[in-house]
């Protein structure tokens, strides 16, 4: 193969004029026409350069856009906290794999026109897809390793571009497009397809099984409890759960078939109890510290599940409590510190109304307790999440005295994290956890000391997570995404 020559001329496919749309169904079957024009080319392309073809081009391909104009302001209800824009002007969103996101692309392109009362708008964006994402979910396609092809990549196909590939419109960075056009989306298409790739890499599923409702834990027990409860489902054909998929995109609609998982798990194993309409439970398995629930949570964000949830283990730190005590946090002190440069300290994290009483409504009836009985094996309160496993190890006067001015009631590594990526998001989120050791008052996580209350507790502990999703699943989606989780300007994309 020749080595290609520099300052190639650029060859694209054919670019399409932006067309008019009253109907979102048909504005998302453009916009999939628009993408998969453009990967097909791309992918014609690279299979062609990679097979020794001669190359006289770069090839550049661009990613479809959605575009909204506006000149008057909205009349909507205040209760909404999407699917509208604050100001006049002029907005779009590039996109990906429409196909993947129809529903919701449906969904908030009818918002807008049933808000604003105008159509919106398709054609050919200006941002170029990189070639890694046009190629990367064709199996009949090998991508080289670095190193093998004679000439570097970016010479002949574009590559990511931080640029695009970043949170700035999260984060509240004031993003606007190259012509000035503020953002319709919370996540530009290639900020979508590097958390696809990546959702792929760490949990060994495609991202098209991910369900509505995720559960975080940091405990492999419950990943046998979760697939449990899901033959359970199967075997009923009134639950209205369809398939349970595991890593290797393992399937099973048998309650009592193998499901056949690859030996060798992935960093985060990860779990989907499927339903027709994507309102099941996926279960995330990611290990322990804020660093892979933030990881997960990066990634997860651009699906825009309607609610996540930690159900995990961790250490009680009052003397009242017992191995087994939930927690239901309504507060975190965050000492994770891996969000500090996107989301600083001093922003509040508030618990959710109606994540809180879903959670607190589940505990009571799987446990079959209310009211004051309640307390005896729950409390609400602030959660410490913190980045060192073994703290109890360090001078325990600067920790103690932190926990106890917070007034922390247990101590965990990922759930203030994944609390606080759900602000970042805008994705509602809650914390459920189980006390399974007390190190300040001597009871440390060995082997033995588990009571039978303990793990009675524990098998009950996911029951009430996916009881929880499943109240939540009931809800208006309104209702769900709390106006507080926006800010002064949003984008009107969930």
């Amino acid at each position: 193969m020749t080595f290609p020559q520099v300052n190639l001329p650029i060859e694209t496919p054919p670019r399409h004029e932006p067309e008019s749309f009253t109907d979102p169904a048909a504005a998302v079957s453009r916009l999939c026409v628009l993408y998969d024009e453009a990967t097909a080319f791309l992918r014609e392309k690279f299979q062609e350069t990679i097979t020794g073809k001669p190359q006289t081009a770069r090839f550049r391909a661009f990613y479809p856009e959605l575009r909204l104009v506006t000149t008057t302001f909205a009349q909507v209800d205040s209760r909404l906290s999407f699917g509208h824009v604050s100001d006049p002007g002029s907005y779009a969103a590039t996109i990906t794999r429409p196909d993947l996101f129809r529903n919701y692309l449906e969904q908030q392109i009818g918002l807008l026109m049933e808000n604003h009362g105008v159509p919106v708008s398709v054609g050919t964006s200006r941002t170029p897809v990189p070639v890694h994402f046009a190629v990367g979910g064709d199996p009949s396609i090998t991508v080289p390793q670095q190193g093998v092809l004679a000439f570097p990549l970016r010479d002949v196909f574009d590559v990511p571009d931080l640029s695009t590939t970043n949170d700035d419109i999260v984060n509240g960075y004031g993003f606007k497009y190259d012509d000035g056009a503020a953002s319709l989306a919370p996540f530009t298409a290639q900020r979508v397809d590097y958390s696809l790739a990546r959702l792929s890499h760490y949990t060994a599923t495609a991202a098209e099984h991910f369900q509505n409702h995720v559960l975080f834990t940091n405990y492999q027990f419950y990943v046998e409890e979760f697939e449990l409860y899901a033959r359970k489902a199967l075997a009923d054909p009134d639950s209205g759960y369809t398939a349970l998929i595991g890593p290797g995109n393992a399937q099973i609609i048998d309650a009592h078939a193998p499901l056949d998982t690859p030996a060798k798990l992935p960093q985060m194993p990860t779990y989907h109890l499927k339903r027709a309409d994507g309102g099941g439970i996926t279960l995330v398995n990611i290990g322990i510290g804020p660093s892979n629930a933030k990881t997960a949570t990066d990634h997860i964000a651009v699906l825009r599940p309607h609610a996540w949830m930690m159900v995990g283990h961790c250490a009680g730190l009052r003397n009242s409590q017992n191995l087994g005590d939930f927690v239901l946090a309504h507060a975190y002190l965050r000492e994770d510190r891996v969000l500090d440069d996107d989301l600083p300290v001093w922003v509040p994290i508030p618990a959710l109304a109606e994540i809180q009483i879903a959670l607190e409504e589940a505990v009571a009836r799987v446990t079959e307790l209310e009211g004051y009985d309640l307390k005896r094996i729950m409390r609400t309160g602030t959660v410490a999440t913190v980045d060192n496993r073994n703290w109890e190890l360090r001078d325990q006067s600067g920790p103690v005295q932190r926990l106890s001015q917070s007034r922390a009631i247990a101590l965990d590594m990922e759930s203030a994290t994944i609390a606080a990526n759900g602000y970042r998001f805008r994705v509602p989120y809650g914390t459920l956890l189980c006390v399974s050791d007390k190190p300040l008052h001597g009871e440390l996580k060995l082997p033995g000391m588990a009571s039978d209350f303990y793990k009675t507790q524990v098998a009950r502990h996911l029951l009430i997570g996916i009881r929880a999703m499943e109240q939540l699943r009931e809800m208006p989606l309104e209702r769900i995404h709390s106006r507080k989780l926006r800010s002064f300007e949003e984008t009107a994309f969930l």
